[in-house]
């Protein structure tokens, strides 16, 4: 293991099993209790603390020590709490992963060339495939405007998240919507901690509007999965889920067409 991810799970190790005890569900703690276990262990403290934070939930998995104390159908996760704190919270296990039974829908690419040979990362690759070829329009069945990328804000009892990108939408009866995207790449997984925040950011600041709540993933360089989730008795759920493949014009044959139109 790199010295980085290391480093990142004594600190959060240090916390957990500061507060832990049998049977805890929940256990309160601030970004400064990161400097504490840091001096503890004496191990020299990251210069950016929120990386930490971001890593173990959204990057790696929770160390290992702390995954042995789950119960069965159970796992923590680091939510906010408000500017700074956070909570581990045990919660059931609600992985959002593209099924592999699915048919893949071929839309032709409209992806500007120059766009794919300068794309940074696998994130900003996919957002950038979605907002091209018009998904979010053709997965909600409405018309989508990008609104801004890589969205920093507060929330109330949550403190301050990141949102990868949000739309704002409208349909053909004059219905308003906001739309918050959160994309992974390569091996990443969707986060139903990142769409709760979501969701809760968008009814804080957009109280008129429907919020729709969009996860994609790369399962292939050219084949995304969207799923639509929402909050269903506490828990994330799968709304719905497509997939769609970008193909060049003449990649989708006759019978294909013929199939789309009868679907």
């Amino acid at each position: 293991m790199s010295r980085q991810p290391s480093r990142y799970f004594a600190l959060i190790e240090k916390i957990f099993f500061d507060h832990y005890q049998v049977g805890t569900t929940e256990i309160s703690w601030e970004r400064s209790d990161l400097e504490d276990a840091a001096t503890d262990l004496e191990i020299q403290l990251p210069k950016n603390l929120g990386d930490v934070i971001y890593s173990i939930r959204y990057r790696t998995a929770m160390p290992e020590r702390i995954i042995e104390t789950q119960p069965d159908g159970m796992e923590w996760v680091i939510r906010g709490a408000g500017r700074a704190k956070y909570l581990f919270r045990l919660v059931k296990i609600n992985r959002i992963r593209p099924r592999d039974d699915m048919v893949a829908i071929k839309i032709p690419d409209a992806t500007p060339e120059i766009i794919g040979a300068y794309a940074l990362s696998d994130e900003q690759a996919l957002l950038a495939k979605v907002r091209y070829n018009r998904l979010i329009d053709l997965f909600l069945g409405l018309v989508a405007y990008s609104l801004q990328n890589h969205l920093r804000t507060t929330v109330v009892d949550i403190g301050q998240i990141e949102i990868d990108e949000i739309y704002v939408g409208v349909d053909k009866v004059g219905r308003q919507f906001i739309i918050p995207v959160q994309a992974k790449g390569g091996n990443d997984q969707l986060s139903v901690i990142q769409t709760e925040q979501d969701i809760q950011c968008c009814s804080e600041k957009y109280p008129t509007l429907i919020s729709r709540a969009i996860s994609a993933q790369f399962i292939e360089d050219d084949l995304i999965a969207l799923f639509e989730l929402a909050i269903d008795e506490g828990e994330i759920k799968v709304v719905e889920e497509k997939h769609y493949k970008l193909v060049s014009s003449n990649q989708i044959s006759a019978q294909e067409l013929t199939r789309y139109n009868n679907t």
